[in-house]
């Protein structure tokens, strides 16, 4: 990961357009090659980004950037939809890069485990003839909660969330490009679910061809009770 303190403004050119004002930031860029914008509030949201697939490069301003201060610009251009995050520099207060290896992954709480469980036990929740595979399919960036098949026998992977918000939107999307190189899971599809999905996170996923799916805890309990007692 390399992390650089700017003075910099950030403008966003797609499918929407923003501006983010000459200020102070930290630029996060990811072995992944997304790249984060933050600033020293708003806890855990970066003010604006580009996911993956996407690609970096570092051009010298023209004249006219020149005048206004820019010392270099970095464009961040998205593979698939081309839309672009344009960074001009004026200056580098810090720059250092940070090797952190794989991330084991997220730990889930009580609820979420549960969830994961239930779910794994109630497969037919995805759509009619869905089979499991395996709860906590490992990948090289950490474990998928549920492989399952569909009733064509693609492979579909799921991520479960309490809350779903972007981020976990963001974690599924690079389990799927992960999981799709692979020619014997490949093809792979995603399901998003969550007691609740935010409405960004919905946009976002069904942008990206991933499904939504609320969960709904109570009555997922009440089935594996009723199980229960039946067996």
């Amino acid at each position: 990961m390399r992390l650089v303190i700017a003075k910099c403004s950030v403008d966003y050119a797609g499918r929407l357009t923003s501006h983010l004002p000459l200020a102070t930031r930290l630029l996060m860029i990811k072995s992944d090659g997304s790249l984060l914008v933050h600033s020293d509030g708003g806890s855990y949201k970066p003010l604006n980004w580009m996911s993956p697939p996407c690609t970096l490069s570092v051009a010298d301003p023209d004249d006219e950037q020149r005048e206004f201060g820019v010392a270099q610009l970095w464009k961040v251009t998205h593979s698939k939809t081309s839309d672009q995050l344009v960074v001009s520099i004026h200056e580098v207060l810090h720059d250092s890069a940070h090797e952190l290896g794989i991330d084991p992954g997220l730990q889930k709480d009580g609820v979420e485990a549960h969830l994961q469980k239930l779910l794994a036990e109630q497969i037919n929740l995805l759509g009619e003839g869905h089979t499991l595979v395996r709860r906590e399919y490992m990948t090289a960036i950490g474990p998928v909660d549920i492989l399952a098949r569909d009733a064509a026998g693609a492979s579909v992977a799921v991520e479960l969330k309490r809350r779903g918000d972007i981020d976990g939107v963001e974690q599924l999307t690079r389990y799927l490009e992960l999981m799709n190189r692979d020619p014997l899971l490949a093809p792979v599809s995603g399901v998003f679910a969550a007691q609740e999905i935010k409405p960004q996170a919905r946009t976002l996923a069904e942008d990206r061809g991933i499904r939504c799916l609320v969960l709904d805890y109570d009555a997922m309990r009440g089935m594996d009770l009723i199980d229960g007692r039946l067996f």
